[in-house]
């Protein structure tokens, strides 16, 4: 009996304790889940990488995740601003005079259209106002001062227009460079504001008010183009007519 029960005892002391091989084993789970959380990671599913992590906390708190939301997130939080963005004040509205003069210029521009006249007059809205520039073959022969008889039809409907506005009316004769020296013009400034001059009283004559009304000859001095060509020298000479703004 002795002999057996020291025999018992040897074997029992030899017996190794293998009881560290559970947190072994948890600690091998905890990694494998981590892997395959960091492969999920990778990957564009994220339905299936919220599945996982889902999987994942649970194991390390022993609870179970109710929102699929919870725990790490696939992108940067967004940070709302402290303050509110301060609130764009509106821009004023047109002033009257403003609408005014766009429907001046919707009108003017509709004639011009209608009556095929865009070769021979611009049409421009500048900084001083709507500005309506006539070509001088529609209004004089070549080195006269005198009013054709064929532009009064032209000239009535743009004063009609010019009517529905209060704003002052700037008349500016302008030539080419070709010199001229006449027994009626000593040069291309007594040519330029004589032309300007001429639709001038034409206006007065057709009851627009004589203090919207002013002219100036330019001569030879403000040309759009060099005076280059045929072409350019016959857009040179012209008769501006400006729907001047008040302020």
């Amino acid at each position: 009996m002795r002999k057996r029960r020291e025999r018992f005892e040897d074997e029992h002391e030899e017996h190794i304790n293998e009881s560290w091989l559970i947190p072994y084993a948890d600690i091998l789970t905890l990694l494998l889940a981590l892997f395959i959380v960091l492969f999920a990671s990778s990957n564009i599913d994220k339905e299936k990488y919220h599945s996982i992590m889902e999987a994942f906390k649970s194991e390390l708190t022993g609870t179970k995740i109710d929102s699929k939301e919870a725990g790490l997130s696939l992108s940067n939080p967004v940070k709302k601003p402290d303050t509110p963005a301060p609130v764009q004040e509106p821009e004023p509205g047109l002033s009257k005079e403003e609408i005014e003069l766009n429907q001046l210029m919707e009108q003017l521009n509709k004639y011009i259209v209608d009556n095929h006249m865009e070769s021979l007059i611009t049409l421009t809205d500048t900084k001083r106002g709507v500005e309506i520039s006539l070509k001088d073959i529609i209004l004089f022969d070549t080195g006269k001062a005198d009013l054709k008889e064929s532009s009064s039809k032209m000239l009535d409907a743009f004063i009609g227009l010019m009517n529905t506005v209060s704003n002052p009316i700037s008349i500016e004769g302008h030539t080419d460079n070709v010199p001229i020296k006449t027994m009626e013009f000593a040069s291309n400034w007594e040519l330029s504001s004589a032309r300007a001059v001429s639709v001038l009283h034409y206006f007065e004559s057709k009851d627009i008010a004589k203090n919207r009304l002013q002219f100036v000859g330019y001569g030879e001095f403000q040309p759009l183009y060099p005076n280059d060509t045929e072409e350019h020298k016959q857009a040179n000479r012209r008769v501006n007519i400006v729907i001047l703004r008040k302020n």
